[in-house]
């Protein structure tokens, strides 16, 4: 099948790249490296069914071959990179999508959107379903990423509604792996980093809060399901295994056998206390639920930042 993946440099983009190309599929990705790292994708650069295409699809983009899909992965997905980024944000996920929605249409291609957890904001429910509609300031920092992700749902739905438009929309939990940036302040990267230099760990509040953490390869596994089926609504992909903070650090501090300390920060505005998806709609619809446990996911992504620091 022909794919058009957006944000193919960055750490889930490059590892669903990857997988399409090892089940011979052909692959155009596309970014504009703001955030996502060329070397992700180096490897693939000489190979005969994949094309880079350096764009940012907050302008319009054509493409003369025929495709089967239009992936859209392309966003500041951290923090430290989407508070950096605050317009880019929001644009590549209002215009960017826009553009790549009317692409779909003019091709006949299916379109999958990469969604995020940040749309239940700081939940007031637990776990979070899918029918919960959230707990997010619309004009707070973090707004910039929520809020547009809701936008492009809202979007891609009312496009489904007036076009017919065979469209997924895929919920990401935190997700860790393999092609991570070491720099892009997600709490799994900070912490084996700081790790491995035998830095203070940075702990933000009181390290109660809760994240659920999957493998980049589960992940990849729950959004070709999706694919498979003709299913319009948002699905949480997600491990519903839930860890706080302080527990992360310190199994990343034994794990890495490393001298760190833990050092506590202010908690930055509106982050979220609880994090933990619920995940029986994507047991039910596409016989999906995480295989990788989280010390074994850890132990794989430790190695991987090792080679690189």
């Amino acid at each position: 099948m022909r794919y058009l993946i957006t944000g193919a440099c960055g750490f889930i983009g490059s590892n669903l790249v990857e997988r399409l190309l090892t089940e011979g599929h052909r692959v155009i990705g596309v970014d504009n490296l703001i955030t996502g790292r060329i070397e992700n994708i180096e490897e693939f650069l000489n190979t005969s069914n994949f094309t880079f295409m350096n764009h940012d699809v907050i302008e319009p983009i054509d493409i003369e071959e025929e495709l089967d899909w239009i992936v859209h992965l392309a966003s500041p997905a951290s923090p430290p990179k989407y508070l950096k980024y605050p317009v880019e944000t929001m644009r590549v996920n209002s215009e960017g999508t826009l553009h790549l929605l009317e692409l779909a249409r003019r091709k006949g291609a299916k379109f999958l959107f990469s969604s995020t957890s940040e749309v239940y904001g700081n939940p007031l429910v637990h776990p979070q379903t899918e029918s919960y509609w959230g707990n997010v300031n619309p004009i707070g920092p973090r707004s910039v990423y929520d809020e547009s992700k809701r936008y492009a749902e809202a979007l891609i739905a009312a496009y489904r509604r007036k076009y017919g438009l065979s469209v997924r929309i895929v919920r990401i939990f935190n997700t860790y792996g393999p092609k991570m940036d070491p720099n892009d302040g997600r709490v799994v990267s900070n912490f084996i980093t700081q790790a491995l230099k035998n830095e203070p760990i940075t702990i933000y509040g009181d390290g109660k809060q809760t994240r659920s953490f999957q493998y980049i390869d589960d992940l990849i596994e729950g959004i070709l399901r999706l694919m498979e089926v003709e299913y319009h609504e948002p699905v949480n992909i997600g491990n519903p295994e839930e860890y706080t903070i302080r527990d992360l650090a310190e199994m990343i501090i034994k794990l890495t056998d490393s001298k760190s300390k833990v050092e506590y920060l202010p908690l930055p505005e509106d982050d979220p206390e609880r994090r933990k998806p619920d995940i029986s709609c994507a047991k039910r619809i596409l016989g999906w639920e995480p295989k990788t446990a989280v010390k074994e996911g850890l132990l794989k992504t430790i190695d991987y930042f090792r080679k690189l620091i």
